[in-house]
């Protein structure tokens, strides 16, 4: 009787691995279907935005960013920073399927931003370049493809400031700070681990590892919150200010910033394997998922200090940021890795349910209700590309770990 009570629990056990296994097919392939048919239906409206503008700088506009307040599709040039997230979304198209129409569509997206391997005014190369060329390079071994993200890397690290032992994010502010170093920058480094891989040039890992170090250093409160803006002295590398440009206040904690910190620490111990980078994405992770303003369906509000909460906007591209870290995550840190997997599978099941936009419509988006910089009231509860970009990421990761059980 004992042994047949076994044998039955070992069955029902099975059945129901089996079958939510299904369920999570399921709900890649559904997010997959609905991505091609908005993704094709984002390029006819680019297409139709440029027949429409007769502007000279029409020329230069490569890639959707958002919907502005007039309803159109808003469209940026190559040296926006978020230039890479549509062409990178393509190739991410491609992967899922192979099929070469999304190969051929993410090089036409791709291509233009080019240009961008030599603009040393911006520290958001990674953002540009990684998530386009990276993401074409990594699926088609395009030697082009491979010599420009080199480029640009060289032209990230001009911007590295040895007193300070950081990157300058933006050269924009000059009446308030002296040299800004914002948290979105971790994000960049995944370039320069990169080149460090393909050149063999340890100055691309001495400055990304250098840049981790002082942004743990500086850029988080006791709780693990971070900062979104910490101003340098260059010649002394000292602290002048912490500061916020697109959270709440300079005390509260963005929720974007808090997702790129989880991004790009969980990144840096992949490329390092340094025990400090991943016990930081742990304490990040805890501080997002302890926190008493993160909603139960876990899509968090712009800003975790925001005043009027329950009453403030959502932020679905912090969501996405942050399920994509998790599932990474949960391959380093096995102790918390069922617990990781379920917040991420929580997120995009509830994104998919109730923040998917309209198929055939929201000028061809995949999420809505993002948030840009409220305090600019900049892009607040709209589409964004890059929320876009990271949910495909995080339905790919989510795929690739359920049937590998490794991701890198």
């Amino acid at each position: 009787m004992k042994h047949s009570l076994i044998i039955c629990s070992l069955a029902f056990f099975s059945f129901f691995s089996c079958k939510n296994q299904q369920n999570n097919e399921d709900i890649v392939k559904k997010d997959f279907d609905f991505a091609a048919s908005q993704l094709a239906y984002a390029m006819t409206e680019v297409d139709k935005a440029l027949a429409e503008d007769t502007t000279a700088a029409r020329k230069m506009l490569v890639s959707p960013r958002t919907i502005g307040p007039d309803g159109k599709l808003r469209l940026v040039a190559s040296h926006d920073w978020c230039s890479g997230f549509f062409p990178g979304s393509l190739w991410y198209m491609y992967e899922y399927t192979k099929d070469k129409k999304w190969e051929d569509a993410a090089r036409k997206y791709t291509d233009p931003l080019e240009r961008e391997k030599t603009n040393g005014g911006t520290h958001d190369m990674g953002f540009k370049v990684y998530c386009s060329f990276g993401n074409g390079y990594r699926l088609t071994n395009d030697e082009a493809y491979k010599n420009i993200m080199l480029e640009s890397a060289y032209t990230l690290i001009t911007r590295y400031k040895p007193n300070a032992k950081i990157i300058r994010s933006w050269d924009h502010g000059k009446d308030k700070w002296q040299c800004p170093v914002i948290i979105d920058n971790m994000m960049n480094l995944e370039l320069l681990f990169w080149a460090f891989k393909e050149s063999k040039d340890s100055t691309f890992y001495n400055i990304a590892v250098n840049h981790a170090h002082t942004t743990i250093k500086n850029h988080f409160r006791e709780d693990y919150g971070t900062y979104h803006v910490i101003d340098y002295d260059t010649i002394t590398g000292e602290v002048l200010h912490r500061n916020t440009h697109q959270g709440y206040a300079h005390e509260s904690t963005w929720a974007r910033g808090e997702a790129w910190a989880i991004y790009g620490y969980t990144m840096c111990y992949r490329e390092t394997k340094l025990p400090e980078f991943l016990e930081q994405a742990k304490h990040v992770a805890n501080f997002i998922f302890t926190n008493a303003n993160l909603p139960e369906d876990l899509i968090p509000y712009w800003d975790y200090n925001a005043p009027e909460i329950p009453n403030e906007p959502r932020d679905v591209s912090a969501a996405t940021v942050t399920a994509s870290a998790l599932y990474e995550l949960s391959t380093y840190d096995t102790e918390n890795a069922v617990k990781y997997k379920k917040w991420a599978d929580t997120i995009l099941e509830n994104l998919s349910k109730n923040y998917i936009a309209k198929q055939g419509g929201d000028r061809g988006f995949l999420l809505l209700h993002s948030v840009g910089s409220k305090p600019s009231n900049s892009e607040v509860d709209v589409p964004l590309s890059y929320a876009d970009y990271y949910f495909l990421e995080a339905l790919l990761r989510k795929q690739i770990l359920e049937q590998t059980g490794k991701l890198f």
